[in-house]
């Protein structure tokens, strides 16, 4: 039995407990009690959330123990005060156990008890500067899903924390559990640690049902040329209307917008797989690997090659 403890701080993040469905679901598509979930806090009894309900925790103390500690965050950590006898206890329950995750703003707990120290971390892009500059001697990475560095693990906002969660699946029971887990929480796609947390589909967010569609339709079939006319097709438009259109719902033209979903799809592919950048040029829809690096180069301001350099070495 893999024991998980939640420990709570005050006002916590509810959106956080969200994440134990993850372990409920791996339960049941590993067919055993594999995971056990508590809650904690350092009063016990009750604990209220930010947005006003109360949860019911057992008190975490010195003799506490579980196999991964889960510390939960704060809708502005800015404005909080963790108490010293929450830091004290997690760095105690911390060394004792076989990691320990801080899930969204819950890196600042992590790095106020002394955890994030030399490490590498992330949390809500949004409060990744005050986190760095707090704490100057952890390398914060706020363009990331989740962060495994060593024992332990620190996630990017919100839905953030279930791929972080999934990628504690993965590490425990496998990617095959993992991603069964993430179709029957019905998760649009299971998204690894390196993932950028701001989705290019998110950036372009359009307003109406046919430009979405055109999007999907170009995500879902980069290695093809893409030209304006196929766009306009799929969303029944002309394509003089589509490109207007396009252009005054997502602030790009179709071909940037492409362009942008290519070096995603690229970047992510380099990232995760060992497949030659000739292959990732060609899946992606990119001429040949010139023109891909070419695209980087201006996108990322750094070639392919040091994008995979870079994954491997931090991986």
């Amino acid at each position: 039995m893999h024991r998980i403890g939640y420990v709570l701080p005050p006002g916590f993040q509810v959106m956080a407990l969200g994440t134990q469905a993850v372990f409920e679901f791996a339960n049941l598509v590993a067919d055993e009690p594999f995971y056990e979930v508590e809650n904690y806090s350092v009063t016990g009894g009750e604990v209220r959330a930010s947005l006003g309900l109360t949860v019911h925790t057992r008190t975490l103390s010195v003799r506490s123990t579980a196999d991964t500690w889960m510390v939960v965050g704060v809708l502005d950590p800015l404005v909080t005060t963790f108490p010293g006898e929450l830091l004290h206890l997690l760095a105690s329950c911390s060394a004792r156990a076989r990691r320990t995750a801080g899930l969204c703003t819950g890196a600042f707990v992590l790095a106020q008890a002394g955890l994030l120290e030399g490490r590498r971390a992330t949390t809500h892009w949004s409060f990744a500067d005050a986190l760095r500059e707090r704490h100057p001697n952890t390398q914060v990475e706020p363009d990331r899903i989740y962060i495994a560095d060593g024992p332990v693990w620190t996630s990017a906002g919100m839905t953030a924390e279930f791929d972080l969660a999934l990628g504690l699946v993965e590490k425990d029971l496998g990617t095959g559990v993992a991603r069964d887990v993430a179709h029957r929480l019905v998760m649009h796609q299971y998204r690894s640690g390196g993932q950028s947390q701001h989705s290019e589909m998110l950036r372009l967010a359009p307003k109406s049902d046919r430009i979405q569609v055109a999007l999907d339709y170009a995500r879902r079939n980069l290695a093809r040329t893409l030209s304006v006319e196929d766009l306009a097709e799929v969303a029944s438009l002309s394509p003089r209307q589509f490109s207007r259109v396009f252009t005054a719902e997502t602030g790009k033209s179709p071909a940037k917008a492409v362009e942008a979903l290519r070096l995603e799809a690229a970047r992510l592919m380099i990232e995760q797989s060992r497949h030659p950048l000739q292959v990732v040029a060609r899946e992606t829809g990119f001429r040949d690997g010139r023109h891909m690096r070419e695209v980087f180069m201006r996108g990322f301001g750094v070639s392919p090659q040091a994008v995979r350099q870079h994954a491997r070495t931090t991986g």
